[in-house]
């Protein structure tokens, strides 16, 4: 939570900063018509970056939000990152229950992996197993079910359902920094980090731990 909040300072302070906003207009001056000029490409390649977000804990398309933000709108842009992180968490299932512990060990904490592997499995409940998806890391709930065996299409259903709030606030926060919106931007990663606390204390909880 430390780290989120430190976040969250930092985009406060770029919102409020007159030099990062005039290097984001170049940016978005430069970017917006080559994104323009290919606009299928220019989706795909967002969502499978978004996609690659929700499967390393290394990478995150977050930046090009406001890239995004500015080519397609808000909605568009919403429904692309949905989209892109229910194709990567599809994606992490199936390397999962296909490829192994052996793959996965190599693409995720193995700390992380071990606490929650022997608290979930394929009999866990549909409301647990969606806490499970709203309190954790996006990348690491589609590999622990992949190692479960949880069923797909209850997982699909849940993790549409647990990701489409953290991409509405997601876009919403980026498109808050492009209009300078300081406060709107404070209260939306404030709720965010107060959820995502809320969501990681119930499910130690229910797991009890």
């Amino acid at each position: 939570m430390l780290l989120l909040l430190l976040l969250l300072g930092a985009l406060v302070l770029l919102a409020s900063s007159g030099a990062f906003q005039s290097l984001l207009a170049q940016v978005l001056a430069k970017a917006g018509p080559i994104v323009g000029e290919h606009p299928f490409w220019g989706a795909a390649l967002f969502v499978l970056l978004s996609a690659l977000s929700a499967m390393l804990a290394f990478f995150s398309s977050a930046v090009l939000v406001p890239v995004a933000i500015h080519t397609w709108g808000e909605l568009a842009c919403v429904l692309l990152l949905w989209l892109g992180w229910i194709l990567g968490g599809a994606c992490a299932y199936g390397l999962a229950r296909f490829w192994g512990r052996t793959l996965v060990r190599r693409l995720v904490s193995a700390e992380l992996l071990a606490r929650y592997e022997d608290r979930i499995s394929r009999h866990s409940s549909w409301g647990l197993v969606l806490l499970f998806q709203l309190a954790v890391p996006s990348e690491l709930p589609g590999y622990v079910l992949g190692l479960a065996r949880y069923g797909l299409r209850r997982y699909l259903a849940i993790l549409a359902l647990a990701e489409l709030p953290y991409a509405v606030g997601t876009v919403y926060l980026g498109s808050s920094l492009l209009a300078r919106r300081t406060f709107v931007l404070l209260a939306l990663g404030a709720l965010g980090i107060l959820f995502s606390a809320w969501a990681l204390y119930t499910l130690r909880k229910r797991l009890g731990s």
